[in-house]
């Protein structure tokens, strides 16, 4: 039985010698207890006369001894499988046999683990088998008399299993079909681990093949099989064969598991079908079919990757309202995706939510929110956001590490950048290239090149090899700092290293001079460059940009697009910018234009930036124009884009059109802020004026469009009025000569706490002036001086003219 596998073995020895400290790769098992050499000698493995004074410098092992030895060894696993380990510490080569020998006991004991961690051993490349591991099956099937087959599927269960985990999947294959001559076929299982495996990672044909195999092998697919088949059918889009996949279960009365329900429906969302995914889920669940929270996450991350976030909202609500509780999965696409697409607020709003229902949060999606903050240039919040993250004790990796590390380095507070490092560390964190190049371009930045190579010294130390990122932000560094022969010998450096200097570090170097003021310097590097691409040239016309040449970097842009090229976007961006900063908006527009033609498509900001230019300059015509091309084009304006319109309008005299706009803001679903309703205000004040003139005017065409009605609908919305809100009232009231009504505004505005500034003050000085109430407006200008508030020179010119008139009045 267990001792005749050793008969099986030429009676012949093998002798070898161990070399002193010489490294062999063991096993942590065993060095749970290690056994020593006499312990060994003692169990009768090794010749003893080859035993000397100095221990075992040379001796041999009969592989017979350490077969029979093993197998009385066979009540006693854990003995054996360290004395098989020892022996391999030693220096002693395994054959088929002792590994066979150790493999039957690991197998009689269900030692699962043990055993697939000795055949991925076995199974490595690099390991040294004198043997091939299919041999393996007939020494097995010699020695199995009594013991039946269980001993032989266990083994090739487990096989199949390493071939599978090592991404070996030909081998484990060949295994399955292989069995079929030794008078056993695996179970059902491993077919399952290996269709499984297959299908993710993406070998759903033969995966498929497979299945078509089982009724020839004899063996009868359960639920999971056909789940797994389901999944391969709906991940190459063939939903029809999937629901044909349902009708055979139901016709081998096999009841589909959740999985098989929720992988079709996984199906359907991959391949950009979410809504009928969702019809399917809703369907389901009418008719009780079973089906467990993943399919509603599924949905949910379909309708995400579409960027259908309400109606994934919508989901995750009718997921509670069934009964399902959502967890982190659920929430974490919905937050990620607002996270994506700028929406900040509805991101925190969704994690707080998560968090008052117990749900704990990941780092993941904690990353997501503080970049998100950082893309919206809200660095402040960003850090603020991870230090209250970090106080309530949730736990915060590298990468949020780097991100609230970067929003310090840019703004400003390097020092603060750095105590994170250290704090990192004091968490037995590993600080990696990632977290160190973080802080060197924060150093850079700042002009603190020293604290930059200090940096760049410990990350070497620490073991952490620089990589072209790294030296690319150094270069630049030291280019922006004025350093501009040290970043070109910086270069030579990383050559001599045998690393190759791409194109990300040489438009580093350009850019870094363009910022540095040395844009010649710039322009002479990349005349020098030997392999010219078309980002060198994009790195120059951002360095013009940051450099404030904008007619250079316009000019630029011009040649670059007449060529064909296309510039990156973020450029553009910054392009437009400054064009529009400069009053150049015919340039600015120019240069949307030739985006569009070059399929470049321009961003909502991009738009509102322009739209914002032309409703300044009062060109309301264009202004217009651009936005019916954002909307053309499937962007939304945000609120900030309206009120810029609302205000140009209402600057042009345009009340209706600004009216109508407004109305549209509301539509779309965005509510207005106090800015919003404030221009507006100021926009009625002004027609008011005019309607003293042509008094018709307020009763036919802006009939509706009276202060007091926004006034109510603020206060139906709670939105409170401010400091501008109160004094564009004011003013109203007093140009319209309703100066009791200013007065009791301004009480009303101080009794909720505001504080009137001096445009508030003068507004009310100056309809005391109209009025020729010089007493008042006396008084009025002791209360500001009383508050705090000085006095324009305009304030006290028109009150000393006002005195002068009063008692000129007296005199006659």
């Amino acid at each position: 039985m267990w001792g005749s596998v050793a008969r099986l073995v030429c009676c012949r020895k093998f002798s070898w010698h161990v070399k002193p400290n010489k490294l062999y790769s063991v096993s942590a098992i065993a060095q749970l207890n290690p056994i020593s050499s006499d312990s060994i000698a003692e169990l009768g493995i090794v010749n003893p006369q080859n035993k000397d004074c100095h221990g075992f410098h040379s001796f041999e092992f009969d592989r017979i001894k350490v077969v029979e030895t093993l197998n009385n060894l066979r009540n006693e696993p854990q003995t054996a499988l360290l004395v098989f380990y020892q022996l391999k510490q030693n220096g002693f080569c395994h054959d088929v046999c002792t590994y066979a020998a150790i493999i039957k006991i690991l197998c009689y004991f269900g030692w699962e683990r043990r055993l697939d961690s000795m055949l991925l051993e076995m199974i490595r490349k690099d390991s040294c088998l004198c043997f091939e591991i299919t041999e393996l099956f007939d020494v097995l099937v010699e020695g199995r008399e009594g013991e039946g087959s269980n001993l032989l599927v266990q083994f090739s269960n487990a096989l199949v299993k390493s071939f599978v985990s090592a991404g070996m999947f030909e081998e484990a294959i060949d295994i399955m079909f292989q069995t079929e001559r030794h008078g056993f076929i695996p179970h059902i299982l491993s077919f399952n681990f290996l269709m499984n495996r297959l299908v993710q990672s993406g070998k759903e044909e033969m995966a498929m093949a497979i299945y078509k195999q089982l009724e020839r092998l004899g063996l009868k697919a359960n639920d999971y099989t056909y789940g797994i088949l389901i999944k391969a059918l709906c991940k190459r889009g063939s939903f029809d064969e999937a629901v044909c996949v349902f009708e055979k279960m139901d016709d081998e009365k096999i009841t589909p598991s959740a999985f098989s329900y929720s992988t079709y429906i996984e199906g359907l969302c991959i391949h950009g079908k979410t809504d009928l995914g969702y019809e399917v889920l809703r369907a389901w669940r009418e008719a009780n079919i079973p089906l467990d929270n993943y399919a509603f996450i599924v949905v949910i991350r379909g309708f995400c990757k579409e960027m259908k976030l309400k109606e994934a909202e919508d989901v995750l609500l009718h997921m509670e309202n069934e009964g399902v509780l959502p967890d982190v999965h659920a929430y974490g696409p919905l937050i990620r995706s607002y996270c994506k697409c700028g929406h900040i607020i509805k991101a925190l709003t969704l994690h707080n939510e998560m968090a008052s229902k117990g749900v704990k949060t990941n780092c993941v999606i904690l990353s997501s929110i503080l970049q998100s903050l950082c893309q919206l240039d809200m660095g402040f919040e960003a850090v603020n956001q991870f230090k209250e993250f970090r106080e309530s004790g949730i736990f915060l990796d590298e990468v949020c590490y780097n991100v609230a590390a970067d929003a310090l380095c840019k703004l400003g507070k390097v020092e603060e950048a750095l105590e994170l490092l250290n704090e990192m560390k004091g968490r037995q964190m590993c600080p990696d290239v990632v977290n160190y190049t973080t802080l060197i371009h924060g150093c850079c930045l700042q002009g603190k090149i020293e604290d930059a190579l200090n940096l760049f010294e410990e990350m070497k130390e620490k073991g952490r090899e620089p990589d072209i990122i790294t030296y690319s932000v150094l270069a630049a560094g030291l280019a922006r700092n004025g350093l501009a022969w040290e970043a070109v010998g910086l270069l030579k450096y990383i050559e001599s290293q045998g690393l190759k200097p791409n194109d990300v570090m040489h438009n580093m170097i350009i850019e870094g001079l363009c910022i540095g003021g040395k844009v010649k310097q710039a322009e002479e590097f990349l005349n020098n460059l030997e392999e010219k691409c078309l980002e060198n040239y994009n790195a120059l016309l951002n360095g013009y940009c940051e450099a404030g040449l904008t007619n250079e970097a316009f000019d630029l842009f011009v040649f670059l697009a007449k060529k064909g090229f296309l510039v990156r976007k973020s450029t553009c961006s910054k392009l437009l910018s400054n064009l529009c900063k400069q009053g150049a908006n015919d340039k600015a527009l120019m240069l949307l234009n030739r985006m569009s033609s070059l399929k470049i498509d321009p961003t909502g900001p991009m738009y509102g930036k322009l739209i914002g230019a032309f409703c300044r300059a009062g060109d309301m015509g264009k202004a217009r124009s651009l936005y019916k091309s954002m909307l053309d084009s499937g962007l939304t304006p945000d609120l900030i884009t309206y009120t810029m319109m609302i205000n140009g309008y209402c600057k042009t005299n345009s009340l209706l059109e600004a009216w109508h706009l407004f109305k549209d803001v509301k539509e779309s679903g965005i509510k207005p802020d106090i800015i919003t309703y404030t221009v507006l205000l100021d926009g009625c004040a002004k027609m008011n004026l005019k309607s003293h003139s042509r008094p018709n005017l307020i009763q036919t065409k802006y009939k509706s469009m009276h202060a007091s009605a926004l006034w109510s609908e603020m206060e139906n919305m709670d939105i409170q009025p401010d400091v501008v809100c109160y004094t564009v009232l004011i003013d109203q009231h007093c140009k319209t000569n309703s100066i009791d009504d200013a007065v009791k505004i301004l009480d009303e505005m101080i009794e909720r706490g505001l504080e009137p500034d001096t445009v508030t003050y003068t507004a009310l000085l100056c309809g005391y002036f109209r009025r020729g109430n010089v007493e008042k407006a006396i008084t009025l200008v002791d209360e500001m001086a009383t508050r705090g508030i000085r006095s324009s020179s305009v304030t006290l010119s028109a009150l000393h003219h006002s005195i002068l008139k009063a008692k000129r009045v007296q005199c006659q």
